[in-house]
């Protein structure tokens, strides 16, 4: 857009602010778009940068567009004045956009930034209700509809026809005949064989890690059922091992542990829309963020949020668990997440600096999860209603937390904390579950330590305080202080001695060097029960061995993306024509919705 008032530096600004957005999301879709070149081509090197570069591009254009901001406005940069009129402008030229939403939160998020704003002020940003998606009046989705004019296989028969990869499928007719099979036997398991009228998709793939997905439902008469199919691909074609179908599932691929998926969408609001019709339960936040939108999901995140004290009573209290060296957590009991503020100083034997805490936080937000790490939001400058909190959690914000949190004109105002979905911790869990679900937990927390391993995370403390249970059974770490890549540690066998002191001393009796682990000694650091301590070392003892993490880490640095699969790959069926690549899991290693 150029300005057709030269003269009116507020116009000027706010053209600048509105063109600013329009380049960021066009180079947002541009790397987005290269996800089909990098799939077809296994380029999964090239896959991860592009997946970190749009991860910055948000910071790196608000940044850009305050430095060109700064020489249009000069001294008026920050007079609230100018931007009030600034704002006005804008909300003209947005008026008719699709996805409005975002461009009033690239808006806010340059305001705050310039003003350091506490909570929100309207006069220079939207108000959460204002930049809240209207999912309700969205635009219809465009999707692909097939319809089922004869049997099932010749629908996906069709759907795969329409595929855009210039791959061909390694064997199209076993394909078809899996797919088909996998959706006949998964209904007649539910005992529901009403049949299939017609198949709706999302019209863009999805592409996240190895995989690309379709996304969409099946349809009939009075009902719906959801259908996501992922495809590989390998040296010899394309491969599908799954079809994915139940609500659980399908929700777990969109998950607040999972890695953001790269779809180019023209209109991204429409598609969340969709998805939030086939996971009603899923918070829309969590749609925005999983689809690469994090910053919009943050803003949903906090606009739930302040809904939630509008209508709620209860106190912020202290969140179950035990309290943490590093940072000071607190929930409210009826929303589902927790707060975590850096204390001022860090009880032995912590050493670390806070910087280097955000620093951690900062590399699991770049990092491939996995499908373990829980999405931490980091917020600045929030303030809360003191009555809504505890004595003993205000009173140990302002003494421990005292550089992060003070109270001024009745509210806590809090400078920086991250926002996590909130967990059952792990070793509370252990105490309350009975004993089969304690070793189902005992058994995914070991798959968890694996999981993070091959996607390069060593989570340095170990302990089940640390990881936290979801409603499903799903074991996820959530304490980032320690955590570091695989390929910086030393893993190392605990030297062998002949003499009787050197056995008995409390502390080693040889060199450790300050990135040295001994895996050795792990299971005698988790206070695990005797027989949680045999159900660890019976489906993970390798994990106690220095060399499976060498193996691990030496594979890494070769280049190797170790695949973590993402969705449950028991087939409903038995295989039709497969070739035995891929072995189920054991139950008791499946995912389950995070």
């Amino acid at each position: 857009m150029s300005s057709d008032k030269p003269g009116n530096v507020e116009h000027v600004a706010a053209v600048r602010v509105f063109d600013a957005f329009r380049i960021y999301n066009r180079r947002f879709r541009e790397i987005t778009r290269r996800a089909i070149r990098h799939f077809e081509t296994r380029n999964w090197a090239s896959s991860r940068l592009d997946a970190v570069q749009r991860i910055e591009l948000y910071e790196r254009s608000v940044s850009a567009v305050i430095q060109d901001l700064r020489e249009i406005l000069g001294k008026r940069i920050d007079e609230r004045d100018a931007w009030v009129s600034i704002k006005n402008f804008y909300c003209e030229f947005i008026r008719d956009e699709p996805d409005v939403a975002f461009f009033k939160t690239f808006f806010s998020s340059i305001t705050r930034r310039l003003f350091n704003t506490l909570g929100v002020d309207p006069d220079v940003e939207f108000l959460a209700l204002d930049v809240q998606p209207e999912l309700d009046n969205a635009k219809p989705l465009k999707t692909v509809i097939y319809r089922n004019r004869g049997t099932l296989r010749y629908v996906i028969d069709e759907i795969l026809a329409d595929l855009p990869f210039k791959q061909r499928f390694r064997d199209l007719d076993s394909t078809i005949r899996f797919i088909t099979a996998e959706i006949e036997a998964y209904r007649t398991a539910m005992g529901d064989e009403r049949p299939v009228e017609e198949i709706e998709l999302v019209p863009q793939l999805f592409y996240r890690g190895k995989r690309a997905y379709l996304v969409g439902r099946m349809l009939g008469k009075e009902w719906q059922l959801p259908l996501v199919m992922p495809f590989e691909s390998s040296d010899d074609g394309l491969v599908t091992d799954a079809v994915i179908l139940a609500d659980g599932d399908v929700s777990m691929l969109f998950g607040f542990t999972r890695s953001y998926f790269h779809v180019d969408l023209p209109i991204v609001e429409s598609v969340v829309s969709f998805l939030h019709e086939l996971m009603p339960a899923k918070p829309v936040a969590e749609l925005y963020t999983v689809l690469g939108r994090a910053k919009q999901g943050k803003t949903e995140r906090y606009r739930a949020l302040m809904h939630h004290l509008d209508s709620s009573t209860d106190l912020f209290d202290f969140a179950p668990g035990t309290a943490g060296m590093v940072m000071q957590v607190f929930s409210l009991p009826s929303f589902n997440v927790v707060f975590k503020v850096i204390r001022d100083r860090f009880a032995p034997p912590k050493s670390i600096h806070r910087d280097e805490v955000k620093k951690k936080y900062t590399l699991v937000f770049n990092h491939d999860r996995a499908g373990r790490l829980v999405d931490a939001q980091e917020f600045r400058r929030l303030s809360f209603d003191v009555n809504r909190f505890t004595p003993e959690v205000l009173e140990s914000l302002l003494n421990d937390c005292s550089e992060n949190c003070h109270v001024e004109d009745g509210q806590l105002i809090v400078e920086h904390l991250y926002i996590e979905r909130r967990l059952t911790p792990l070793n509370l869990y252990l105490r309350q579950a009975d004993a089969h679900a304690a070793r189902e937990a005992i058994v995914d927390y070991g798959q968890a330590i694996r999981d993070l391993a091959s996607s390069n995370i060593f989570t340095g403390d170990l302990l089940p305080k640390n990881f936290g249970v979801t409603r499903h059974g799903r074991v996820i770490f959530y304490d980032y202080d320690e955590v570091c890549f695989v390929t910086d540690c030393q893993f190392r066998d605990i030297p062998e001695t002949d003499d009787y002191y050197d056995e008995m001393r409390a502390d080693a009796w040889f060199y450790v060097g300050p990135n040295d682990v001994f895996p050795a000694q792990f299971l005698d650091c988790l206070g695990l029960s005797k027989e949680q301590r045999d159900t660890f070392s019976h489906f993970h003892g390798e994990l106690l061995t220095a060399s499976w993490w060498r193996r691990i880490s030496d594979r890494i640095n070769a280049g190797e993306w170790i695949d973590v699969l993402p969705y449950t790959s028991r087939s409903w069926v038995t295989r039709l024509g497969g070739s035995g690549r891929y072995a189920p899991i054991p139950a008791s290693q499946e995912p389950a919705e995070a």
